[in-house]
């Protein structure tokens, strides 16, 4: 390959061993300046996360990069972090986090009025999920584009708002306000009020509740749908959902499938309601397309799970795509982002605006952040350091 680094040693399934190319042909470019300080990498793989937090405490290996939540505040608890030769920090980034949720399809009569989806909005109870599951340790998303400039703020106005202006009456009125804000509640576990405006603009879109149970007014037929899931994690989020749900008289199923199940089911549309990540950068591109567009929507295997079909977006897509400058592709985003926000196609979940990580104190870095967060290319070791923590681990 013409990368920096060539593989000198692997075994498959357990480890491989990167050496630095030495005679690297963009070693001199100002992009690459102070990075691929470390002549060997030795990446390990685990069958899963509980062994490599073991190996990492115990040294044996340098570095990790933490995804849970309830492992950063329960596993390392420990008297090598204590002593600060396990390094446990907080890194800051500006990467655009996209979004992950509950999402429904749209394809689905139940899920085809947005007062029905927002409806669901509100029975989920996030600042008691973060409170009691995450150790508050995450920020709601409220945003396709979260963490990035290209997310809606405030009123729209300048480009963005001549961006939206001929689509007035084509879209709902609330574009043109505030961005969306996904629902809040005190945390407690007793979102009633939620309830109460969910109920009503389920009656408002056609269901009654009789006997308890949520129906068609017109049909009688019950509110029933089901929840796919292929991670056994996301069970014990989704429960306390499902109980909310029930208080307003919908009867919602957990469906945990293994993961080739799962993506025959999803690539196909075959689901009610899952979670979902749609990933983003700062220069987004077609892909948004096969998030959003009328033509994905009815395109087995593309992005667009929720069945978006509005000509107003697909047209803010293309404007996107025809921006001209860096602050027109921002407006014309944020534009698009609060179409999508308005039409109540999720659930939004949560996103954390820094990166967990862990690491010997054995290596230097830059004192200045780079946006992106954590960059272990600008990493080099550090002898001083790795001689002072191994005479005190003595």
């Amino acid at each position: 390959g013409s990368g920096p680094y060539q593989i000198r040693e692997f075994e498959a399934g357990r480890f491989t061993i990167r050496e630095r190319v030495e005679d690297y042909w963009g070693l001199g470019l100002a992009v690459r300046r102070g990075m691929q300080n470390f002549q060997t990498i030795r990446t390990d793989f685990f069958r899963d996360a509980t062994p490599i937090r073991l190996a990492l405490k115990a040294g044996d290996i340098d570095f990790r990069l933490e995804n849970q939540a309830k492992a950063w505040a329960e596993d390392y608890n420990v008297s090598v972090v204590d002593k600060g030769w396990l390094k446990k920090e907080l890194v800051a980034n500006r990467r655009p986090t996209g979004m992950q949720a509950f999402v429904m399809n749209t394809r689905r009569e139940q899920f085809s009025d947005p007062r029905v989806r927002e409806a669901l909005a509100l029975a989920f109870d996030f600042e008691w999920t973060n409170r009691n599951l995450f150790n508050g340790q995450y920020t709601r998303t409220r945003s396709y584009f979260s963490n990035s400039d290209l997310a809606a703020l405030g009123k729209p106005k300048g480009e963005e708002l001549a961006v939206l202006e001929p689509f007035r009456g084509q879209v709902p009125e609330t574009v043109f306000g505030e961005p969306y804000a996904p629902p809040v509640t005190d945390g407690s576990g007793w979102l009633r009020e939620n309830l109460r405006r969910a109920n009503a603009l389920l009656q408002d879109a056609g269901w009654a509740v009789q006997d308890f149970q949520l129906v068609d007014a017109e049909t009688g037929a019950p509110f029933r749908f089901e929840i796919l899931l292929v991670s056994p994690a996301f069970e014990r989020i989704v429960l306390p959902y499902v109980r909310n749900l029930k208080r307003l008289g919908i009867e919602a199923k957990v469906r945990l499938v293994d993961e080739n199940q799962y993506i025959n089911r999803f690539r196909q549309f075959d689901f009610d309601m899952m979670v979902w990540v749609w990933g983003q950068s700062e220069t987004p591109g077609n892909e948004q397309y096969e998030y959003w567009s009328q033509a994905a929507a009815d395109s087995a295997g593309s992005r667009n799970l929720a069945g978006v079909r509005d000509p107003v977006v697909d047209e803010l897509i293309g404007l996107m795509l025809r921006s001209d400058s860096r602050e027109q592709l921002n407006q014309r985003t944020r534009a698009l982002d609060r179409v999508l926000s308005w039409g109540h196609y999720v659930v939004p979940h949560w996103h954390i605006r820094a990166d967990r990580i862990l690491y010997w104190d054995k290596f230097g870095r830059p004192e200045t952040p780079v946006r992106t967060g954590v960059m272990t290319d600008r990493w080099w070791f550090d002898a001083e350091r790795a001689s002072a923590l191994e005479k005190e681990r003595q």
